[in-house]
């Protein structure tokens, strides 16, 4: 499955966030851009170092007018166990059923040790404003995540 392009219209969801509330991505437009993210699992290594980069950054996110949400397979009890632990301060959305991980593209065949699976690629959108695409981030680096995407924000938007 090919990453959703740049230029074109984010697709629009519904989801519930780490307490249980509905979040849509239509609540912005207009009004912030996003950095939506995937990543696999919360409470793994790899996804808490690059879920705490981004809670450290928050303040930098919020002076470019840009909210951070990060999508993944889990369940909400899971989402708000992960924020707990790990004090974050950003929107986690659960997507258990992956159909709006599937919707970008962020869903596909994964290898690990010999094993071939589906599964969530570590992949970012920046949504701006109007509602498009404006940046595709198909790799990430955990580590660096967050200086990637608000290095990229800060030059673009």
């Amino acid at each position: 499955m090919a990453f959703s392009e740049v230029g074109t219209p984010a697709s629009d969801f519904s989801l519930f966030n780490q307490r249980g509330e509905k979040v849509s991505l239509a609540d912005f437009r207009g009004v912030k851009n996003v950095l939506l993210y995937f990543y696999p699992k919360a409470m793994t290594p790899g996804c808490t170092v690059q879920a705490c980069g981004i809670r450290d950054s928050k303040d930098q996110f919020a002076e470019l007018d840009t909210v951070v949400m990060a999508v993944s397979p889990d369940s909400v009890d899971r989402l708000v166990k992960f924020e707990d632990k790990q004090e974050l301060n950003f929107t986690l959305l659960s997507d258990e059923d992956h159909q709006v991980t599937e919707s970008y593209g962020a869903w596909d065949m994964k290898k690990f040790m010999g094993r071939e699976y589906m599964g969530v690629l570590r992949s970012t959108f920046v949504i701006g404003k109007d509602g498009l695409i404006k940046h595709v981030m198909p790799k990430v680096k955990t580590k660096t995540h967050h200086d990637d995407a608000l290095a990229w924000i800060k030059e673009n938007l």
